[in-house]
């Protein structure tokens, strides 16, 4: 099974490109979740997010929708408490588990962590924090692009994300690899320009994918698909609206019809 998406859902620059200016903030993920059966959320990065929270999110999603959730920086980039970061997140995702909503948990690391023995530990540490709970690592540096770790990750029971992104030195070139029973893509865009120079964090992900540019990931995923019991994708070239584009793109490639064509 390929489930499409994009990296979040409720930004403001989607209001009058994506979703009606009339449209209460409140019923966004219900008109999203009318044409795609996945979203990665991302708002549990920047607040650690709590049962209650996680509940109201599925109080407004179609029960369709499968959600997948980003940790949260305490995990990935500070770091210093992992098992209380990890209690508190784990706790906090309780009702999508009861629920059965729970696509996966994404860990993504920063460019500064490192292929190192240390961090090899860490990502051992997450594993074992994070038992009995999907979850996908992230890496930004290519030096963690290599079988053995590949080999580290299915013997933790941890899935790796692919991605797609600028072709600059020390990001991970496109891969596309099984480590768990998940997959996972991200096509965060390839505005090299503003990768690393960039005043606002949207600026990086400012970008909108041609046809030809996504045509290689088609049998590259649905590969995947073959071996695994679910491949999300996700589109994270959010602004104003340019993931929506990118994941219709990637639903008409891999011959997933949309639920609906109301959605402009």
């Amino acid at each position: 099974m390929i489930r499409v998406g994009t990296s979040g859902f409720s930004y403001t620059d989607w209001v009058g490109v994506y979703y009606p200016r009339d449209l209460p903030a409140a019923q966004r993920l219900a008109f999203y979740g009318a044409e795609f059966d996945a979203v990665e959320i991302d708002s549990s990065y920047y607040h650690m997010p709590t049962a209650a929270s996680l509940a109201a999110i599925t109080r407004h999603a179609p029960e369709r929708l499968v959600l997948t959730i980003k940790a949260h920086a305490s995990i990935t980039h500070e770091r210093q408490d992992l098992t209380a970061s990890c209690r508190a997140f784990v706790e906090a995702l309780a009702p999508w588990r009861e629920q059965g909503r729970l696509g996966a948990v994404l860990a993504q690391f920063p460019y500064s962590f490192a292929f190192t023995p240390a961090n090899q530990d860490y990502v051992r540490a997450l594993a074992e924090q994070m038992a009995g709970v999907p979850t996908v690592v992230e890496f930004r540096q290519a030096g963690w692009v290599r079988g053995k770790v590949f080999e580290m990750l299915r013997e933790l029971g941890l899935g790796i994300c692919c991605a797609d992104q600028p072709c600059l030195p020390k990001l991970p070139p496109p891969f596309a690899v099984l480590t768990s029973p998940i997959g996972y893509v991200r096509f965060h865009g390839r505005n090299a320009a503003k990768w690393w120079n960039h005043e606002q964090p949207w600026e990086r992900y400012n970008y909108a994918y041609t046809s030809e540019e996504l045509d290689p990931w088609v049998p590259r995923i649905q590969k995947m698909a073959t071996r695994a019991e679910v491949v999300y994708v996700f589109a994270n070239n959010h602004w104003e609206g340019q993931a929506i584009d990118t994941a219709r793109q990637l639903r008409l490639k891999l011959g997933l019809e949309p639920e609906h064509s109301d959605a402009n």
